[in-house]
């Protein structure tokens, strides 16, 4: 595989910042409001989408450190999940550019991976129990035969995956939003 030498551009570097405000923005409303979703990844979806998967990575590391620092600790420890899904999802649209119905298989690529990671962070640094709304169902299922573990990857499975389904349709609207001329401006 041969990397080309290419210069990052002006559009590349705002279309990213974008995308960190964008993260912030959503990741503030669901813990404001305590959804069983967590929206800070709408960025990073658009991130990667539009400018492949080494750009995808970006958005969610300067976001998760920003929040990490502000409002929401957690963040920090996840930071690896965001850096997979950016680069998951810079392939996935590298590789297929999913269309309408085609979300729903493009976020079960894209959400098993950076599931696998959160939900072994979830059980094992905090014992389950984090700031999204998402935590009473883990406490509930530890209790059962899933245990700790098992939970933390349901109850993860589920809320990532609806996640990235409402994280790629928004994504899609600002990929839509966006002039041809300044598509091509990123590729």
């Amino acid at each position: 595989m041969k990397i080309e030498n290419k210069k990052i551009t002006t559009y590349q570097i705002c279309l990213v910042a974008l995308a960190v405000g964008v993260n912030i923005v959503g990741g503030q409303i669901a813990l404001f409001l305590k959804l069983p979703v967590y929206l800070d990844s709408i960025g990073t979806i658009f991130a990667g989408a539009v400018l492949g998967p080494w750009f995808g990575m970006i958005p969610n590391i300067l976001s998760g450190i920003f929040m990490g620092m502000t409002v929401d600790i957690y963040s920090l420890y996840y930071a690896p999940v965001g850096i997979l899904l950016g680069f998951v999802t810079g392939l996935v649209y590298r590789k297929f550019q999913p269309k309408k119905w085609q979300i729903f298989p493009a976020a079960l690529v894209i959400t098993l991976p950076s599931t696998i990671i959160s939900s072994c962070i979830t059980a094992f640094l905090f014992g389950g129990i984090t700031s999204s709304g998402s935590t009473v169902l883990v406490q509930l299922l530890a209790k059962t035969p899933l245990g700790m573990v098992g939970s933390c990857f349901v109850v993860q499975f589920i809320t990532d995956y609806i996640d990235r389904v409402l994280c790629i349709a928004v994504a899609a609207v600002l990929i839509t939003a966006l002039r041809k001329s300044m598509k091509e401006n990123f590729a």
